[in-house]
């Protein structure tokens, strides 16, 4: 199991090297630069401006200047905001992010494996058609219009949630309308996947083995079907994670809340690339770190995946 963990965890650095490789020069492709704008700036003061951030350098010799700089964990300064540098806007931004995306994603896992087993133990019921329409509604309707709608309601009309805003401003309340707004497509997901991973498991041989023994049902489902059935929901939340971060985006946007979202949509507008760069690095290596530890949880539940 060591060596399967260690095997996964070298292939994160060619991974992020590519990953950085490819968006670096993707970047500088893009027309316009940060300092371009509509008022027109004196040729030579922009030079100044570009030789103080290297700009002026060959592409090659930047790409190898940042790359040094991110080994060393320095994302460079912003070219827009010139009070701090990269490091210190997605470090107070991305705590914000990460505790409302995993906050949803653990009600989203929570509810959605309860209503996948009693999806599956209630077959053809009115509790499978229940939580399944409630899960496709979950799938169908995007997030810039349940963030609004659930706004509308528990903020508007029935007046007991604030609008906007975050938890030094509103209390732990303000999470609550982002938070299920934005649990509520992967409940769905996790829902039908549960549902499937547990019906094909209450089919199996052993179930019917420990049924014959007279197990009692709560043994059968939490003892043996539990571990099985959950394998196909461990694997989706490595790009569950990540896709729920930056998921998020949205949520932030029409709830106010400053989060990493926020710097990423700015820095796109103003061509900031340093802060786009810090954005895309921070996003791809939550993404990759949660695929390898789902790939270690994978490999512990099913033991013949990490001896192949």
């Amino acid at each position: 199991m060591s060596k399967y963990i260690l095997r996964r965890a070298l292939g994160l650095i060619p991974t992020m090297f590519i990953i950085v490789t490819i968006c670096f020069f993707f970047i500088r492709l893009a027309p316009g630069g940060p300092f371009s704008s509509e008022k027109k700036i004196d040729p030579q003061i922009l030079k100044n401006i570009e030789a103080k951030y290297h700009l002026d350098e060959p592409l090659v010799v930047q790409y190898v200047r940042y790359l040094g700089n991110v080994v060393r964990g320095d994302l460079g300064p912003s070219y827009k905001y010139k009070d701090y540098d990269v490091n210190f806007y997605i470090g107070k931004s991305l705590p914000k992010s990460l505790l409302l995306g995993s906050l949803a994603l653990f009600f989203a896992v929570i509810m959605g494996m309860g209503a996948g087993m009693l999806s599956s133990l209630r077959q053809n019921t009115w509790v499978d058609y229940l939580s399944m329409s409630v899960a496709v509604i979950g799938i169908s309707v995007p997030l810039f219009v349940i963030g609004p709608v659930f706004m509308y309601i528990f903020a508007i009309k029935l007046d007991i949630l604030p609008t906007s805003g975050w938890i030094d401003e509103q209390g732990l309340k303000a999470l609550i309308i982002p938070v299920f707004s934005l649990s509520l497509a992967y409940f769905a997901t996790v829902a039908r996947l549960s549902r499937a991973s547990f019906l094909e498991a209450l089919r199996s041989d052993y179930v019917r083995t420990a049924r014959a023994k007279g197990l009692k049902a709560s043994v059968i489902m939490f003892k043996h079907v539990l571990k099985g059935a959950s394998l196909p929901v461990v694997s989706y939340l490595g790009p569950a994670f990540s896709g729920i971060i930056t998921g998020s985006i949205v949520i932030e946007q029409i709830f106010r809340i400053p989060g990493l979202g926020r710097h990423f949509v700015q820095s796109a507008f103003n061509r900031d690339y340093t802060m786009i760069m810090g954005t895309v690095i921070v996003y791809s290596l939550i993404l990759v770190l949660m695929n390898f530890l789902v790939d270690v949880i994978y490999g512990y539940l099913d033991p013949r995946i990490s001896y192949k």
